[in-house]
């Protein structure tokens, strides 16, 4: 019988691993690199048309007009008939006090003054004895029958009678004015709301304790109007001096991310406010808000606009800011030619390589600035760095 030759066990594995390996290494050989597959840039045109200049900065919403309501005494609150976001008008009772403790002052207070004005009367009396008696004295002192040491005796009686008196009618008089002080304790009692408006906090419930006695508590925030509406916004110094009363301004809210409000810029305060050492200033903007769609405490993102051009050679500010894969000594030859207020615009020529184009800038907007320079007119293709797919992705809504 002839000999059988001996399989060596997964050497057909071997040399089927090794082929997909090669094969592999062939595609990724063929494969054009990165920068064939597409440009590393974008394009956008040069225009001409309205160039908007703003500030941009960030704000809370508010109300135009807030009154914090507390209490001028201590006590129990023992009803409240306000709550939030309920109406109110001028002196309606929103909220009482437990009374009892104050009741009781008001009658003991009462009772001095019924005392004080009995000790008045009284010293009224005397009063007029005291000048009987000293006329009494006074005729017989024209006779001769009584000495001189008795007319002054009743001249002292009546004069220090006289005093007695007035310092009860200061008695009276002192009384009165505290049961009038507890009296208005009473009635502070009853907490009433100074305005018209609505209420956006409260910040007691019935049976909890206020204590008036360091400082008033504040009880109830009460908004006059919440149709009208500021926004108050820091702006840095280094833009302060481009905004002034009466700019228009544009905000944005999270709530309402695609819809867009204005207002007015009604005042820039000179108070500086210092934050880790950036000095800014504050400024109130007054918007309108019929609908109610605004909320206060909303965080506004702000534009004022402090300059309209109508009729401008512009270009996105992306286009200006394009460093293209260039060598670094070709970037660096386009750099030295520049002069202040100068920048580059790179524009795509027939071989699909880049051109640089030196042109003067002027005013800066949000999205887009003001360009000049010879050959550079609208229409003009100019590149911009390469736009990147994003996800976007909606906070707090599930779509399962």
């Amino acid at each position: 019988m002839p000999p059988r030759l001996s399989r060596l066990p997964g050497s057909g594995w071997f040399w089927l691993l090794l082929l997909l390996l090669a094969g592999g290494g062939v595609y990724k050989l063929n494969q054009p690199p990165p920068d064939q597959e597409a440009p590393a840039y974008s394009t956008v045109k040069v225009e001409r048309g309205e160039l908007v200049v703003t500030v941009s900065a960030t704000g809370t919403l508010s109300p135009l007009n807030t009154v914090l309501v507390g209490s001028q005494v201590s006590g129990i609150i023992q009803s409240l008939s306000a709550d939030f976001n309920q109406k109110v008008t001028t002196g309606e009772v929103i909220a009482q006090i437990e009374p009892s403790l104050f009741k009781a002052r008001v009658a003991e207070a009462r009772a001095n003054l019924a005392s004080a004005e009995a000790a008045r009367d009284k010293a009224e009396v005397e009063v007029k004895e005291a000048q009987r008696k000293l006329k009494r004295i006074a005729s017989l002192e024209s006779r001769r029958l009584v000495s001189d040491s008795e007319v002054d005796s009743a001249r002292s009686a009546l004069e220090a009678n006289q005093a007695e008196h007035r310092l009860r009618v200061a008695a009276v008089a002192q009384a009165r004015a505290a049961l009038d002080h507890e009296r208005f304790n009473l009635d502070n009692t009853r907490i009433r709301a100074p305005i018209d408006g609505v209420v956006i906090s409260r910040s007691v419930d019935v049976g909890q304790t206020v204590a008036a006695s360091l400082q008033a508590p504040t009880l109830f925030t009460i908004a006059r109007d919440l149709t009208r509406m500021q926004i108050e916004t820091n702006v840095d110094e280094s833009f302060i001096g481009a905004v002034k009363q009466g700019d228009p301004v544009s905000f944005t809210v999270f709530a309402y991310p695609e819809r867009v409000f204005h207002g007015k810029l009604a005042q820039v305060r000179l108070e500086p406010i210092v934050e880790a050492g950036v000095v800014k200033y504050n400024c109130i903007v007054h918007v309108d808000n019929a609908d109610l769609a605004l909320k206060p405490g909303m965080t506004a993102t702000v534009s004022i606009e402090v300059q309209r051009v109508p009729d401008q050679l512009k270009v996105s500010n992306a286009a200006l800011r394009f460093v293209p894969a260039l060598p670094e000594a070709r970037l660096e030859r386009v750099r030295s030619q520049l002069s202040p207020g100068e920048a580059t615009l790179w524009t795509p020529t027939a071989g699909g390589a880049l051109e640089a184009r030196i042109v003067k800038t002027g005013l800066v907007g949000e999205n887009e600035t003001a360009i000049e320079g010879d050959g550079v007119s609208a229409g003009l293709t100019v590149a911009v760095p390469q736009r990147k797919e994003r996800t976007r992705k909606r906070r707090g809504i599930s779509l399962f």
